[in-house]
């Protein structure tokens, strides 16, 4: 078999002789939108920081585990380190939440109003309309001098 005939293109022939060359064209991956927003980068930063810091408590949590069972000599630094690791550790989760709550104070949170809320703006905005042209109307009346008024105020 030569060379031109085994990369043969799969439309020239009809169909593609090798099952593999099928699955090639397929993509992939399929983009997908988002489900959530990205956080922000300084909450991420904060995130990320915390998840490493919490990954090396557990780590350090399991090795004063393993010698305080093996009696190692390393088993009490171990457990002071791991009792500061925690401490830190707690330290890491609040400052992702604080910095999540500075983030969301200092540049808002994205909220779609409600139809409830859209419904009652367009009332308001159409009493204010209304009131408008009544003051119009009446402001219209007393520059004509009254004229056309049953009774005056």
């Amino acid at each position: 078999m030569g060379t031109a005939e085994r990369y043969e293109a799969p439309g020239a022939g009809g169909k593609a002789r090798d099952p593999r060359e099928q699955r090639s064209n397929r993509p992939l991956w399929v983009e997908e939108p988002a489900r959530r927003r990205r956080l922000p980068d300084p909450v991420r930063t904060a995130a990320v920081r915390a998840v490493l810091v919490i990954a090396l408590t557990l780590l350090q949590a399991m090795t004063a585990f393993l010698c305080t069972m093996a009696g190692s000599w390393l088993a009490l630094p171990m457990v002071i380190s791991s009792v500061v690791s925690t401490i830190v550790a707690t330290w890491g989760v609040l400052d992702v939440w604080v910095t999540r709550q500075v983030w969301n104070q200092r540049h808002g949170v994205v909220s779609v109003p409600s139809s409830t809320a859209r419904a009652l703006r367009r009332e308001r905005r159409r009493a204010r309309r209304r009131a408008r042209a009544d003051e119009r109307a009446r402001e219209r009346i007393r520059r004509r001098g009254g004229a056309g008024q049953l009774s005056h105020p």
